[in-house]
Formats: C-alpha cells, sequence, structure tokens
C-alpha cells in the first residue's frame, strides 16, 4: 500500500511538474525572445545607421549602452510589485510600452534623439526581468529552477539567431523613402505590443488561480511551493536586510563585470566577424547568429547539469573563465576566418551560460520576498555593466586602439565575475536530494 501511494504521489509529481514547464515556460521564452531583440537590435543596425547619420563608434556605444541606466529606475520596485501584485499585469505594461518605444527608435535624425528614444527604451522596459524570475519562483521549486531558468535564458540567443538573419532581410527594405535600418526598429517594435495584450489572458499569476491545472495539481503545487518557502522564511530576513547581505553585493558585482562581457560582444560581434571575414553587412550579420546557436544548446546543457549536481557556484564559474579564455584566443593575429568563427562561437556559448545558474543562488540565500528585491538589485548593479561595457568598448575604439584592446578588457571583466562569485557561500539546494529523480 505504501509503495503505491508513492508511486502516485511521483506520478502526480512527474504529470504536475510536466504540465507546468510546458505552459509556462514556452511563453516565457517567447517574452524574452521579443524583449532581447528589441533591445539588441541595436547592434544589427548599427553599420548602416552610423554610416547614413554620421555616428561615430563612441556615440553608438554611448547611445547602445544608455538603455541600461533608464532600465535601473524599475528594478527592485519591479521584483517587489511582480511579488505582491500581479506579474502577470505587470509584464503586460512594460510589453506595451516597450513595443511602442522600439518604434520610436526607428525615426531618429540626431544623436540626442537616438539617446533619449533609448532611454526611454530601458525606462520602458524596466522591471521586466526581475519580474520574470520572480514569476519563475512562482512555479518551479529549488530542484527544477535551473532547468526552467534554462528555458528562459535560451530566449536571448534565440532572438539573435531569429534576429540576424530576420534583421539582414529587413535591413534590405527601401519602401516609401525609409531605409532598411529604420524598418527594422518599427517592424520589430510591433510584436511585443501583441503579445503584450496576449499576456493578460494567457499567463496566471499562481498555481491556486490556474484553471488549466487539475484541483490535485494545485494541491501538490502548492504544497511543494510551500515547503520550500517556509525553509527559506525561517531565516527572517527583511528586504533591507538581504540588500544589504554581502553574499547580493557579491553576486551584484559579478552580474555587473559579466555584463560589462556579454553585452559588448553582442553589440560588435558583426563588426567583428565583418572585419575578420571580409564579406557584406548582410552576410557578416548572417555569420553573427552563429555563436547563439551553440549559446542555445550550451545553456540547455549547464541548466541540466546544474539541477542535477546542485553545484550552482561551479555551474556559474566555469562559463565565466571559458568566456574569457575563449574569447582571448578569437583575438589572436593571423588566424583564419573559419577559427575566428569557432573561437567567438565558443565565446558566445560560454558567456550566455553563466546566468542559468547564477540566478538560482539568490533564491538559495534569501527569503521570497528579499528574494524579489535581491533580483533588482543585482539586476540594477548588473545592467551598470551592460552600459559601461559598450560605452568603454566605444570609448577605447574612438581614441584609436585596436579592438585586441578590447578583447583584453572584457576577458579580464569575465575573470572577475568568476572570481565574485567563489567569494559567495551557500548550501545545496533544499531539494538537492530530489535531483536524481527530475524527469521533467
Amino acid at each position: 500500500m505504501a509503495n503505491n501511494t508513492v508511486l502516485s504521489d511521483a506520478t502526480l509529481s512527474r504529470r504536475t511538474r510536466q504540465k507546468v514547464f510546458r505552459r509556462i515556460v514556452p511563453f516565457v521564452f517567447l517574452l524574452y525572445v521579443i524583449a532581447y531583440l528589441d533591445r539588441a537590435n541595436v547592434a544589427f543596425a548599427k553599420i548602416p545607421m552610423a554610416a547614413e547619420l554620421g555616428f561615430s563608434e563612441a556615440i553608438y556605444g554611448f547611445g547602445a549602452g544608455i538603455f541600461f541606466l533608464g532600465y535601473l529606475l524599475l528594478e527592485i520596485p519591479g521584483g517587489l510589485i511582480a511579488q505582491r501584485w500581479s506579474a502577470r499585469k505587470w509584464m503586460a505594461r512594460i510589453m506595451v510600452t516597450w513595443g511602442l518605444c522600439t518604434v520610436c527608435v526607428g525615426f531618429v535624425h540626431t544623436p540626442t534623439q537616438f539617446y533619449v528614444t533609448r532611454t526611454l527604451l530601458g525606462i520602458a522596459e524596466g522591471g521586466f526581468f526581475p519580474c520574470i524570475l520572480v514569476y519563475l519562483t512562482h512555479w518551479f521549486s529549488a530542484r527544477d529552477r535551473a532547468k526552467s531558468m534554462a528555458g528562459f535564458f535560451m530566449a536571448s540567443p534565440a532572438a539573435l539567431v531569429i534576429g540576424a538573419p530576420l534583421s539582414a532581410l529587413i535591413l534590405r527594405l527601401d519602401y516609401f523613402g525609409i531605409s532598411g535600418w529604420r524598418w527594422m526598429f518599427i517592424l520589430e517594435g510591433v510584436p511585443a505590443i501583441l503579445v503584450g495584450i496576449v499576456a493578460l489572458g494567457y499567463m496566471t499569476d499562481r498555481p491556486e488561480e490556474a484553471k488549466w491545472l487539475e484541483p490535485d495539481e494545485q494541491d501538490w503545487m502548492r504544497n511543494e511551493l510551500k515547503k520550500e518557502r517556509d525553509l527559506r522564511q525561517s531565516t527572517k530576513i527583511s528586504v533591507w536586510e538581504g540588500l544589504q547581505d554581502r553574499r547580493v553585493l557579491f553576486l551584484a558585482l559579478a552580474s555587473c563585470f559579466g555584463n560589462i562581457g556579454i553585452f559588448a560582444f553582442v553589440l560588435w560581434l558583426p563588426s567583428m566577424i565583418l572585419k575578420a571575414s571580409k564579406l557584406s553587412v548582410v552576410w557578416s550579420t548572417v555569420y553573427s547568429a552563429l555563436p547563439f546557436v551553440l549559446a542555445m544548446i550550451s545553456i540547455r546543457f549547464f541548466g541540466w547539469s546544474s539541477d542535477r549536481t546542485a553545484r550552482r557556484r561551479l555551474h556559474t564559474i566555469v562559463p565565466f573563465v571559458l568566456a574569457a579564455l575563449f574569447f582571448v584566443l578569437s583575438a589572436v593575429p593571423g588566424q583564419p576566418f573559419p577559427l575566428v568563427l569557432l573561437w567567438l562561437c565558443l565565446t558566445g556559448a560560454a558567456a550566455y551560460s553563466w546566468g542559468v545558474s547564477f540566478w538560482v543562488l539568490p533564491t538559495l540565500i534569501l527569503g521570497e520576498t528579499a528574494t524579489a528585491a535581491a533580483f533588482g538589485l543585482i539586476n540594477i548593479v548588473g545592467n551598470l555593466g551592460s552600459f559601461l561595457g559598450p560605452s568603454v568598448a566605444g570609448y577605447i575604439l574612438s581614441q584609436g586602439y585596436s579592438f585586441t584592446v578590447v578583447v583584453g578588457f572584457l576577458s579580464c571583466s569575465f575573470l572577475l565575475g568568476a572570481v565574485l562569485v567563489s567569494l559567495v557561500h551557500v548550501d545545496r539546494d533544499p531539494e538537492s536530494r530530489h535531483v536524481s529523480g527530475m524527469t521533467t
């Protein structure tokens, strides 16, 4: 009889987790694809936009990076709003407004207009990332968290895989006397508006509100999350105490250095490929999708391995170190283009994989509400890196230095991220005893 009960519980667990995964992860994947495409399409527009408007490397780098200054304003409030009010409604607001702002970028003519529209886009999208992270903690316990986040994080390289050839096609448009790069911003802003409206009806804030779950599945989901929540909240860490926790501050700085490397890498990747290959702008843009194809595979692997072993720090540190190593190798002079492309692909795969386990770490340190605020703080400091990376890279290049100097700077940033994560002590996941039985 006991064996039948255990078997029944295991069946219910597997069925519920699979249903939640299929319902939640593909949709947040879609949300992040759209968000990341609207954030990073400025990389694909760089060459024709700069040529038409006369933007220097410094103007482009500052305009690309200033997005993140606006983005910072709603990070902590965004996480708390998602935790205490409604992630569904907040997400819908974010998507509609950022879609409108993306369209506006397609109408800029001066550096000031470029800076203003990119700042407004950042403000519109502010709170998106912590909102999604909080939303995932409402549906996935620690044993499945890295895997669910892997499904979410795969969207950023997927957006670039989709965005590179899509943007290359749109760049060739010249209707009504409007340049292709302007059409790119206009056409790629519309999906955010439409999906934002759909999100209001599709997303569900909590398991107890999910009509698409059976009553026994709802009960199992609530109990599973309550056990973990009770364990985490036994520490009674307040929001303010969580924001001052040394481990949270180390993670915030690690995120900053990681984003310094990754966003400068993304924004200059088409230019690096153009220089190394001597191909056309269109073909360089298409080739720039390849590192992100490999990144989708590596993210999935690191998410699976992280949940299987529950060794979150190791699965964060290793990608940081590999990203630094492969990026340095890509800058070795005299290499044929296929070898340079290989190193760039490996760099992209490693650079995108550290976040899968990294964002599980705060959930192992703090209580539920403090974690929501910590997500916001870490993303604020992290996005300072997203601003500094392109800005510093653009400044270095504008001063006449080669991109080898930029590569050295960005590789050191990845290594500093690894060092900071190594200083963060956390216990093994509270659900690590279950990892060997995962089947989702």
